[in-house]
């Protein structure tokens, strides 16, 4: 059976739990989602969910635990939202511990402090998409092995590089499991 974690050590564990269960669900897919806190359940994740949160926290937690060891070594899908995105990162703005699976340079905070939070329209996938960021960072460079997936006001705010999704907002808190349903179609196919 596949399973889905999602890392919970800080952040929006629960959207993220219910939304990657209504994307299954539109899906018709049989798939074991679980929220991971400890190395034993990551090493039995087929794909990890890094939700937002303060990416500091998640990443000396990570690192604490020896949870991000292995997803660096059994080379899990992962997708990171926010802090996630963030956390997948080779450099950032503020030293940190990070996973460095995707070649991007983020910037913490890119979009302002929390009272500036925002919700805008954007494109991914071809398709709209309400983008909700809060705290929100952005890509400032990326590696020849990444592709950018959506902009906005010219910020690299999603990317994919392999096996490993990145996005600047919030996708649990929209209700759309447009991204979700992506990265479980991806996850599902490294997987196989």
């Amino acid at each position: 059976m596949v399973r889905i974690g999602i890392l919970n050590l800080q952040g929006d564990i629960s959207e993220h739990l219910e939304i990657t269960e209504r994307a299954l669900e539109e899906m018709n897919l049989k798939v074991d989602v679980l929220k991971v806190k400890i190395t034993e359940d990551v090493s039995k994740c087929d794909a990890i969910i890094i939700s937002g949160g303060e990416s500091t926290v998640i990443g000396k937690l990570m690192e604490d635990t020896g949870i991000g060891k292995i997803i660096v070594d059994k080379k899990i899908p992962v997708m990171g939202t926010c802090a996630g995105m963030v956390l997948l990162a080779k450099r950032t703005d503020y030293e940190q511990p990070l996973l460095g699976l995707v070649d991007m340079e983020v910037k913490r905070n890119a979009f302002g402090r929390q009272k500036v939070s925002f919700e805008d329209e954007i494109e991914i996938f071809g398709d709209k998409f309400q983008g909700v960021f809060i705290r929100a960072p952005h890509i400032e460079k990326v590696g020849e092995n990444v592709d950018i997936l959506s902009k906005y006001n010219e910020k690299i705010i999603a990317v994919k590089s392999g096996k490993y999704i990145a996005t600047a907002f919030h996708p649990e808190l929209t209700g759309d499991t447009l991204i979700h349903r992506y990265f479980i179609k991806e996850a599902l196919d490294c997987a196989e």
